[in-house]
């Protein structure tokens, strides 16, 4: 039973909070949208799409990132907008491949459309860039092996599984998330650990999610 099955090494839950610090930087226009995209620490690439998720995971139809809302509310660049939404953040494993890609997004638009360069928000409206402080803390649960992983799945915060599941795959820089890659590397179950990562994080709110991980490990529990 893969209920018996001890970890190589436990799985130490974690949680993490954030603070948002302004930065002063601010856009009006695409061009200094694209210039600062390219020169702001990583957290604020960070902070306008992983935390814009978490954020808004119960609108629906949900905001993708900071900078297509804006593009499409301030400047009214709707194509454009469209474009930066149809980026998926998941499939990116470091914050500086998606930042090069929402860069070449924008570039290759105003190739398109060079008079979009010329259009300004209104005063009030401008791109204020943020950035994210994170704090990582450990929590005090320990899984040994699955049946531990589900009992203590049922008790943690949101904050826990966004941690395990969002942010992991920037920490690790693979395209996983931390439940899987526990449960490959330390208990040699990679069917289950597939199972997981092939979740979708986009078309479920985190309590969702966290029901789906549940009642596909103890299926895989039940064999």
């Amino acid at each position: 039973m893969a209920e018996l099955i001890k970890a190589k090494e436990p799985f130490k839950f974690c949680t993490r909070f954030h603070l948002s610090e302004l930065t002063g930087l601010r856009a009006s226009t695409l061009g200094q949208l694209l210039d600062l995209i390219k020169e702001v620490p990583g957290s604020c690439i960070y902070h306008h799409t992983h935390r814009f998720l978490q954020q808004h995971q119960y609108l629906s139809p949900e905001p993708p990132n900071d900078f297509a809302y804006w593009v499409i509310d301030a400047l009214g660049e709707d194509r454009l907008g469209e474009d930066l939404a149809s980026i998926d953040t998941m499939q990116y494993s470091t914050i500086r491949s998606l930042r090069d890609k929402i860069a070449s997004t924008i570039e290759d638009y105003l190739k398109i459309n060079p008079l979009a360069k010329l259009r300004f928000a209104h005063p009030g409206e401008e791109f204020y860039f943020i950035k994210s402080v994170s704090f990582v803390l450990p929590t005090d649960y320990i899984a040994y092996n699955l049946a531990d992983f589900v009992e203590i799945l049922r008790k943690i915060t949101m904050d826990t599984i966004y941690f395990h599941i969002f942010e992991a795959r920037l920490r690790i820089e693979k395209q996983s998330n931390d439940f899987s890659n526990w449960i490959e590397t330390s208990l040699g179950d990679k069917k289950l650990a597939d199972e997981i990562s092939g979740l979708d994080p986009y078309t479920r709110t985190l309590e969702d999610l966290r029901a789906a991980i549940i009642r596909i490990t103890e299926k895989r529990i039940k064999g």
